[in-house]
């Protein structure tokens, strides 16, 4: 018989205590998620202390589920409670539940978490027989919360922030160029730029036509649709012209074919052009890629990025694959020759400019 191994109770306890943690986390999500769905975390923070009675009338909803749902994010710490059946989510937590303009908004993420899940049966039999899930394989829901959750960084710290770094990339952009975005989704990225700098030009790519449909109808709202124009291109084939600027946002770790794309990029971009490339902030040893941020993106990367790729007979570079070190040996391999990294500061991403 194998000797059973002496076990630290210590560490047991905290083991346990930490696992019960993300079970309640996991269900502070699917709260989270249906306090953004139903207006609830945005009625709170303009109306202030309430009742779940008043939350429901105002809303339309069951006073039952409303009073359940409070008490659940109030013992989670996601709200207080100052009074007996009063409830305030306090300004600190609004910008992340409430406040959809801003930077810290999560509303997008907890909106992508159940659309994520969706196809869960395919995504255990991609374990036992490789392969994976594919973009058409998730519901519609998926690409708004993304929509909603990287626009949020696109309209408060792309320009200034990210941007503001490379002022040279701010003058051409300025003075008006061709400016091409790979991967453009639903066109959040372009929009905003188009709105920054109105004599340049810009042309985005994808080959998602769901995702094309959604950036030209967003381009119209916005009104900036008669200089941003989207395109279904499998822009690893090639792209239609030559670019001063070509962009890509978190898009390359997520590619079937990462470095023909980038190849391709290089042969689209103008000898004196920019190559602009957010990608993921992760250390260059997977074994330094650990804490709650790190577990986040590499569940984001099973979930998604990884097995979207994988399901094309891609790379499947993942979520955290693509580390500065990767970026310029794949770049150097594309034809270019310069990678800058920006210099702002992001727990998530990095923007590098990456010149011929």
């Amino acid at each position: 018989m194998t000797a059973q191994p002496e076990m630290d109770e210590a560490k047991v306890e905290a083991f346990m205590e930490k696992a019960l943690g993300d079970l309640s986390g996991t269900m502070a999500i699917g709260l989270c998620h249906l306090g953004d769905r139903l207006g609830l975390f945005k009625a709170l923070a303009a109306d202030g202390p309430s009742g779940s009675r008043d939350l429901a009338d105002g809303l339309g909803l069951d006073e039952r589920y409303v009073r359940e749902w409070l008490r659940g994010l109030t013992a989670a710490g996601y709200l207080e409670e100052p009074g007996p059946g009063r409830f305030v989510l306090p300004p600190e937590h609004a910008v992340a539940l409430a406040d959809e303009s801003g930077p810290m908004f999560l509303g997008g993420v907890y909106q992508m978490m159940p659309a994520a899940f969706a196809p869960y049966e395919r995504l255990a039999e991609a374990f036992r027989t490789g392969g994976g899930v594919s973009q058409s394989d998730y519901p519609d829901s998926l690409w708004d919360g993304m929509s909603r959750f990287t626009g949020s960084w696109f309209e408060t710290v792309m320009v200034h922030d990210w941007l503001g770094t490379f002022p040279h990339v701010v003058e051409k952009l300025e003075q008006g160029v061709d400016v091409a975005d790979v991967g453009c989704g639903a066109g959040r990225a372009l929009i905003v730029l188009a709105q920054a700098f109105p004599r340049s030009r810009f042309h985005g790519f994808d080959n998602f036509p769901g995702q094309v449909e959604r950036a030209r109808a967003n381009a119209e709202a916005a009104g900036v649709a008669d200089r941003v124009s989207f395109e279904t291109v499998d822009a690893a084939q090639g792209l239609p012209g030559r670019y001063d600027v070509i962009t890509t946002f978190d898009v390359i770790h997520d590619s079937a074919e990462p470095q023909r794309l980038l190849t391709a990029i290089r042969a689209a971009l103008k000898d004196d052009g920019d190559y602009l490339m957010l990608e993921i902030n992760c250390a260059d040893r997977p074994e330094d890629n650990v804490g709650p941020v790190a577990a986040m993106l590499y569940g984001f990367s099973v979930f998604y990025c990884m097995t979207t790729s994988l399901a094309s007979g891609g790379a499947g570079l993942g979520t955290c694959g693509t580390p500065e070190s990767v970026v310029r040996d794949l770049t150097a391999v594309a034809g270019f020759t310069s990678v800058t990294r920006s210099t702002a500061e992001d727990p998530f991403n990095v923007l590098y400019d990456i010149r011929p």
